[in-house]
């Protein structure tokens, strides 16, 4: 990989990690596209840098409730940072144990199977199809809630699944508000990404000495930066559009991908 594709990689994770259309799939995508042949861990591993990139940009973007939430803790009552942060706890638990369970399974799933990540897409698209159907409330993300949407995270694992479109669209069917299921679905991700990283450094997957330091690193920065930029407007689109017009574009890219892997096979 040189350094034009990790910038265009680490831009389109940047770009679509907000939206419901899935960051992992697109990213298969287009390394099948650039012509990419790292091999299952090393694609896998680019993907989680960038990933890492985008929650920290989601941490800047979400400073001040992060900053809430930390003073909430620090006070030691069951007020509601507490509670949400007890949430966010306990929405990571399936996605961690289907990550230390199936880890050698789901890195066979990274790696230029776009067949795959097309057919996931449409099982995107169709969430989000169901979750437009859902009616609007005030509800807020209840503890039974926060552990379901925490299994549709951990099946969004899979390349072509979005993870904000399937906890996102999960957390509606249940009756949430669609804003507050937004910020939740964001805000959940990040110490799943910071703990899934703290793993791989600590047993030695990422070294910094290899011959692909400088594209990670590169497209980290891309990642990072178009991250702030698609974390500020691209959260009021989620919130304000019909999940639909994401269906749509699943489904479009979807069946690409699926014609683009039949045909190069």
């Amino acid at each position: 990989m040189d350094l034009l594709e990790a910038i265009i990689l680490g831009i389109i994770q940047g770009l679509t990690e907000f939206l419901p259309v899935s960051s992992s799939g697109h990213l298969e995508i287009g390394k099948a596209i650039l012509g990419d042949n790292f091999e299952a861990k090393e694609s896998l591993l680019f993907t989680v840098v960038l990933h890492f990139a985008t929650a920290l940009s989601t941490i800047v973007v979400f400073r001040k409730d992060i900053w809430s939430i930390l003073k909430g803790i620090l006070k030691f009552e069951w007020n509601d940072d507490m509670q949400f942060a007890a949430k966010i706890a306990l929405s990571m638990i399936p996605a961690v144990v289907i990550g230390l369970l199936f880890e050698e399974e789901l890195e066979s799933l990274f790696g230029n199977n776009i067949l795959f990540v097309g057919y996931m897409l449409l099982v995107t698209a169709l969430l989000l199809f169901l979750a437009d159907k859902a009616k609007d409330t005030d509800k807020k993300v209840s503890f039974s809630n926060a552990f379901i949407i925490g299994i549709s995270q951990a099946i969004a694992m899979l390349p072509g699944i979005s993870r904000s479109g399937a906890t996102i669209s999960t957390s509606v069917l249940l009756g949430n508000d669609k804003g507050k299921a937004a910020r939740f679905s964001f805000l959940m991700v990040v110490p799943l990404i910071f703990g899934k990283m703290a793993k791989d450094a600590l047993s030695g997957e990422i070294s910094y000495e290899s011959s692909g330091s400088l594209p990670l690193l590169v497209g980290f920065i891309a990642a990072f930066v178009s991250g702030l930029f698609a974390c500020t407007w691209m959260i009021k689109l989620v919130k304000k559009s019909k999940l639909t017009y994401f269906a749509i574009y699943c489904v479009v890219i979807g069946l690409i991908a699926i014609i683009f892997s039949l045909y190069n096979n």
